[in-house]
């Protein structure tokens, strides 16, 4: 993989969409579990993350990322926003000043945001948080030396369905204790199309 300036774009685009199209989704996952408002968040912070980066010329892919979190930081409320904010200044943190990232960049790219959102949120994996997505995401990664995107995108999906039988021990879901398990974390779920996206972006899907 060789993720450039543009192709950074685009995959913040295709998040977008996806992000609109699955607002309603996502706040019905949220109202069952948590404040009720992933979805109206999620889908106005990555709209203006668009509305800037189209508005934007950028040298570097790190300078990408650092300003998806500053926005994803200010414009997205709940748990949702400094988490993944968090997660995108890690990732532009870790390859700060690269004009475009290889496979290994990313990878350590994902290594840093984990930590991160693991630093932010108090969060270990199993907790039923985007934590579930993000780290087999990783894992998936390391695994090859070429990433086999079919089978990166079934990971991600395969990892936010396994958060329907998970007990959520952190965030507003962990008060209902096991009246939790049976509901897809809605988090995990952003998290896989944020994946999904990617994903398309590198086989021309959409």
């Amino acid at each position: 993989m060789l993720l450039t300036v543009e192709l950074t774009k685009k995959w913040m685009e295709s998040t977008n969409r996806k992000l609109q199209n699955h607002r309603e989704y996502l706040t019905s996952l949220d109202q069952a579990i948590g404040d009720g408002d992933h979805g109206i968040n999620m889908a106005r912070g990555f709209q203006e993350v668009v509305m800037k980066l189209s508005a934007t010329d950028y040298e570097t892919v790190s300078d990408v990322l650092k300003d998806v979190a500053m926005i994803l930081l200010a414009k997205v409320g709940g748990a949702s926003g400094p988490l993944y904010s968090t997660a995108f200044l890690k990732m532009s943190l870790a390859v700060k000043g690269k004009t475009s990232i290889n496979q290994t960049d990313f990878m350590n790219a994902l290594d840093e945001a984990i930590n991160g959102v693991i630093q932010r949120g108090k969060a270990s994996i199993g907790d039923k948080t985007l934590l579930d997505v993000w780290h087999p995401v990783a894992a998936f990664v390391k695994e090859t030396d070429d990433i086999n995107w079919e089978g990166f995108c079934q990971t991600a999906q395969k990892s936010m369905e396994s958060t329907k039988e998970m007990m959520a021990l952190k965030g507003r879901a962990s008060y209902l204790k096991e009246r939790s398990i049976g509901h897809l974390d809605p988090g995990s779920v952003s998290s896989f199309y944020l994946f999904q996206s990617l994903t398309e972006v590198f086989t021309d899907g959409e």
